[in-house]
């Protein structure tokens, strides 16, 4: 029992007319993983049914696996489009196509052992790579992120495709027995239990290698040979079929792990000496514009700036001092946000413009002038007013 392929470029007339009749496959569509071939003619499917009897005409098109079976038995197969025809007298042809070698050993494991031909079907298996399958995770995935040196939990949802890459495996190990028309979704169910386990294994890995967990949306090619890897034995050695491409749609973290990235984020920004002198003279600046807009009137308001500023301007210069000094230090050692030749153009400042006399001395605190401020010729002290808030002196002309 055997196929024998159809020249039907040089088929005439009558003969010729016998492949309006052929068996076609049915209801193929783009998450058909397998289906039942039926006889057809022209355009309609007709009543005689599934049972194919000795010459009838088979159908085979692009990216299609046909297999002929008798009695549930793979009795010959073709991967190669065209019109083959049904011979019981001739040998198996195995038109392997692509796959060349890589079904001999499954052909000999499954194959018919021969006898006379009860009851011959002909199926079909989709070659085509079969995209859009959606998963998300159950349960949080944990994963190590080296940068944040911390566990975090992650969720993750989107989609994967997979292809058959040995349809004999396939049709023997995932196709229910007396099925005639499967679509991926009816066999998902304990696939995807394997695949949620295989993207664990293949998170840990990238984890392993130290990817930073913000990564892991823009490395869908790594993760989907990860996921080939893992999934090698119990899907390409055992089922014929392989994932193609891992695509994440999103993903979220746990409430613990979104804090602690919060966390170091912040962290690392305020590490930089610039923006946390940019974030003191905001936060003086924002308190300027409250006290302005001060339901007590203006000049309570700034009364009230002048007091905490006389109780918290100790702490404001030598914020300022300290991130100055940093700021000095990353340019000798060529670091920090905007780069070692900024700060080495970065001007000196004087003693006056720090609010320091010489009767103050070196030890006390400094902090550097705002615009509209003005040191009090007596005292030293520092202000804003038209008066010296410390000693009364009228601001100079």
């Amino acid at each position: 029992m055997g196929l024998i392929r159809a020249a039907v470029g040089s088929l005439t007339g009558a003969l010729k007319d016998q492949f309006l009749d052929a068996v076609e496959p049915y209801d193929m569509g783009e998450h058909t993983v397998f289906t039942v071939g039926r006889m057809k003619h022209k355009q309609t499917f007709s009543d005689k049914g599934e049972i194919i009897s000795n010459g009838s005409a088979i159908h085979v098109y692009d990216n299609q696996f046909m297999i002929l079976t008798d009695g549930g038995k793979i009795v010959d197969y073709t991967a190669e489009p065209g019109y083959f025809i049904v011979d019981n007298s001739s040998s198996p042809s195995m038109f392997s196509g692509e796959f060349k070698e890589s079904l001999l050993d499954a052909w000999e494991r499954f194959k018919f052992g021969g006898g006379s031909p009860k009851e011959q079907r002909v199926y079909y298996i989709n070659l085509q790579e079969i995209k859009g399958i959606k998963f998300g995770t159950r349960n949080a995935v944990n994963y190590f992120d080296n940068f944040y040196n911390c566990e975090l939990f992650l969720r993750a949802f989107g989609t994967y495709s997979i292809k058959i890459n040995n349809p004999i495996l396939f049709y023997q190990n995932s196709i229910p027995r007396n099925a005639k028309h499967v679509d991926i979704g009816d066999i998902n169910e304990q696939y995807l239990s394997e695949f949620l386990e295989a993207f664990q294994a293949a998170i840990n890995q990238m984890s392993m290698d130290g990817e930073r967990i913000s990564f892991v949306t823009a490395r869908s090619t790594k993760l989907s040979k990860y996921m080939s890897d893992v999934l090698d034995e119990s899907w390409t050695q055992i089922r014929g079929m392989e994932v193609v491409s891992v695509g994440i749609a999103s993903i979220s973290y746990d409430e613990q792990s979104q804090k602690l990235i919060n966390m170091r984020n912040q962290g690392a920004m305020m590490g930089d000496p610039t923006i946390r002198e940019g974030y003191v003279q905001s936060a003086i600046a924002q308190g300027l514009q409250n006290a302005g807009s001060n339901a007590n009137g203006a000049a309570a308001g700034y009364m009230g700036i002048g007091l905490g500023m006389q109780s918290a301007g100790g702490f404001g210069a030598q914020a300022s001092q300290t991130n100055f000094a940093q700021m000095q230090m990353n340019a000798q050692y060529g670091q920090g946000q905007y780069g070692q030749d900024q700060y080495r153009q970065a001007p000196q400042q004087t003693d006056a413009q720090y609010g320091q006399t010489p009767q103050q001395g070196a030890g006390t605190s400094r902090r550097m002038k705002q615009p509209g401020e003005w040191f009090c010729p007596e005292c030293g002290a520092l202000n804003s007013g038209k008066f010296c808030t410390e000693c009364g002196t009228r601001k100079p002309e």
